[in-house]
């Protein structure tokens, strides 16, 4: 059998330094690094990870607790999570809370029994059980996409969050359709007490009024983040006496309920409703008409949770940070407007959109980081 010593000596370097690769816990030079790599692929290394958990009292192991994990949106973030993990030899083990507070509390703490190193979650609407057994375990954790209000105090750990700009990005889609004359602007809204159903609705609001429109509170359905509630919200806005012109939808699944409703009443995108949404998806561009929306960075969401709960797992007294990245605006022809051609990642002139798709560099310039 391949050991530890065999790898050194094959690599040119000291059995800690291979140690030192392999488990992440002190910085190495990255042609040493790879010379490390190297040895143990042509070797066929394989470390014993039980032997390492009872050494370091690390398992190199991650609990990640996200619902609604078929949503391509979440899927996305899986993989984020997964590459950024695997880079630096962790597993993941993954649990589905459903949105439910109760459910929330029994699988974090499945995941914790677990051993698992730290934690990444996607909170749900009330994550007050869940705050509480994390903090009274202190179980390092990166809250993901919906924030907590968390009080920093002396003796409670740090929660480190990381999520997309959820505000100014509804406010520019709002923006772009009062730009395009409408003037009864719907929104289809998401579960209440999520932090990202606050900020869109703020910005819906910071759009009309930006735009001169008044707020009528009628043209504000929640869809609960889902298709069958975002059917339900749509089709009441379509009831209304006298309903929208143009309708925003908070997430990629209510986007499809809202379409489903507006097919059953015989009416067209375009033609009868103009159509913006929150969250693109890969088969956005699929539909007729294509649909307009802003884009998520997902997997640079779980990405950069992955690198947020690893630096805490090296620094657990650090400030707690939260991190913004920003969206992008993905113009086509569901709002009514012709087909655009392709242009470079770059802000619009009206607040809140951009142009253009996300990427890496493109994210990493505008990233907000928050004490």
């Amino acid at each position: 059998m391949t050991t530890m010593a065999d790898v050194a000596r094959s690599a040119g370097v000291s059995v800690a330094t291979v140690s030192h690769v392999l488990n992440d816990t002190r910085p190495v030079l990255p042609h040493t690094r790879r010379a490390v790599l190297d040895a143990v692929e042509e070797l066929g290394y394989t470390p014993n990870t039980l032997a390492r958990s009872l050494v370091t009292a690390r398992t190199r192991s991650i609990g990640l607790a996200v619902s609604a994990i078929s949503n391509p949106y979440f899927t996305e973030i899986l993989q984020g999570v997964e590459a950024g993990a695997l880079e630096h030899g962790y597993g993941l083990l993954i649990a589905d809370p459903h949105d439910d507070p109760g459910h929330e509390r029994k699988v974090v703490q499945l995941l914790h029994e677990r051993r698992v190193d730290g934690m990444i979650v996607a909170p749900s609407a009330d994550p007050r059980d869940l705050v509480a057994y994390l903090a009274r375990h202190r179980v390092p954790t990166v809250f993901l996409d919906r924030m907590v209000d968390v009080p920093e105090a002396e003796d409670t750990p740090r929660f480190d969050q990381v999520c997309a700009e959820g505000a100014e990005p509804t406010t520019g889609l709002v923006g772009h359709l009062a730009g395009l004359g409408h003037r009864r602007i719907g929104l289809v809204a998401g579960r209440p007490g999520l932090s990202t159903t606050r900020e869109r609705i703020t910005g819906y609001r910071h759009g009309l009024a930006a735009a001169g429109l008044p707020f009528d509170e009628r043209l504000l359905v929640h869809g609960d983040s889902e298709a069958a509630g975002g059917e339900r919200a749509a089709a009441r806005l379509l009831s209304l006496a006298v309903p929208p012109t143009a309708l925003v939808t908070a997430n990629n699944a209510m986007t499809i309920g809202a379409l489903r409703a507006v097919r059953e009443r015989g009416l067209s995108v375009p033609r009868d409703l103009a159509l913006c949404c929150f969250d693109d998806f890969a088969w956005a561009d699929l539909f007729s008409p294509r649909l307009t929306a802003v884009a998520q960075p997902s997997r640079d969401i779980g990405a950069r949770a992955v690198r947020l709960l690893l630096e805490r797992l090296a620094e657990p007294d650090r400030p707690a940070r939260t991190v913004r990245l920003p969206c992008s605006f993905v113009h086509r022809t569901s709002c009514g407007c012709p087909e655009q051609p392709e242009q470079p990642a770059q802000r619009s002139e009206r607040p809140g959109l951009f142009s253009g798709p996300s990427g890496p560099a493109h994210a990493k310039a505008h990233e907000r980081t928050l004490p």
